[in-house]
């Protein structure tokens, strides 16, 4: 049995990166408030990070 992988807008993934970083909450907490993945926010997170330093 397959699962179908739930798509996010980027207008969502911008905001749940924002929360992050200007708060300073851990990934897990805010994961856990919207009701996401740890390990999504996570790789979303990092990717942000990265484009921002390279």
């Amino acid at each position: 049995m397959s699962e179908t992988r739930r798509q996010y807008d980027p207008e969502f993934r911008a905001g749940a990166v924002r929360i992050v970083a200007e708060t300073r909450r851990p990934v897990a907490e805010v994961a856990r408030e919207l009701g996401i993945c740890e390990g999504t926010l996570d790789n979303w997170v990092r990717r942000d990070r990265a484009r921002a330093s390279g």
